[in-house]
């Protein structure tokens, strides 16, 4: 197995007397997609904001591409390849696509440059197949997941090697959700590292390579994202084997072991 491209052994967080996480261990490689998933109050965000530099470590140590390093400030992780695109996007809604992918980072001669901006923007976009009606539109003028999109793009302007993703699909509809798994697998075959954080069980599984589930702070199993079942994710993150998914599980199973050959629950297999 090749070295991780990230590696988190030991990562411990406190805020007073709440221990916020406790020896958490974390590989990502390059190229791979890892799902953190958790509920509640388990930690997720915490953790995140240690990588992106928003919060130090207590104890612990991270690696990134075999050299152990430390992440003081947001400017550092931006710096040494990590990029993270948080929930609320951060984008302003008055400004067009070129104006939000470049804030504060504008390219400059002795005026503001915005021809290379705009083909900047463009290549952009289509490396990643970004369904976009037109770089000057405002990013009020775009749906959902068109503004993960580019919130996504702009992260990807520092060239990270490691992308993290707050929640990209809460709050979208069906067809915006679709939209974007389909760039996490862009950014996958890309060569990028993925840290997907989600509380969509279908969403992990459908893009996710590994999920990785915390609770209560700790680490609480790490699963082949092709082969884990939604009860086995579920209990792991409630830590309660007796939960309605299982539940549900155990009736089906009853069910189609109590039905006669060739009949199932919606008729035969001749209909």
């Amino acid at each position: 197995m090749t070295a991780p491209l990230l590696s988190l052994r030991g990562i411990t967080k406190s805020f007073g007397a709440v221990a916020a996480l406790t020896d958490v261990d974390l590989d990502v490689a390059a190229g791979e997609v890892v799902a953190l998933v958790g509920d509640n109050g388990a930690g997720k965000s915490t953790l995140v904001k240690v990588l992106s530099g928003v919060h130090a470590p207590d104890s612990g140590t991270i690696t990134f591409e075999s050299e152990e390093v430390s992440i003081p400030s947001p400017a550092a992780a931006q710096q040494l390849g990590i990029a993270t695109v948080f929930q609320d996007l951060a984008l302003c809604e008055n400004l067009n696509v070129i104006e939000n992918l470049f804030l504060g980072r504008e390219l400059r001669g002795h005026r503001l440059d915005d021809v290379r901006m705009e083909v900047r923007s463009r290549e952009l976009l289509q490396q990643l197949s970004a369904k976009i009606p037109s770089v000057r539109a405002p990013i009020a003028a775009l749906s959902g997941g068109q503004r993960q999109t580019v919130a996504i793009a702009r992260s990807l302007l520092g060239d990270p090697k490691v992308i993290i993703l707050d929640e990209p699909t809460a709050a979208l509809g069906v067809a915006q959700t679709a939209e974007v798994l389909n760039l996490i697998d862009r950014l996958r075959e890309r060569g990028h590292g993925v840290i997907m954080i989600s509380h969509n069980m279908a969403d992990v599984t459908a893009v996710a390579d590994r999920v990785v589930v915390l609770r209560l702070g700790r680490n609480n199993g790490v699963f082949d994202a092709e082969t884990v079942t939604a009860e086995e994710l579920v209990t792991a993150i409630t830590g309660a084997s007796d939960n309605a998914v299982t539940r549900r599980s155990a009736r089906r199973r009853r069910g189609a072991a109590g039905a006669p050959a060739g009949v199932t629950k919606e008729g035969t297999d001749d209909e």
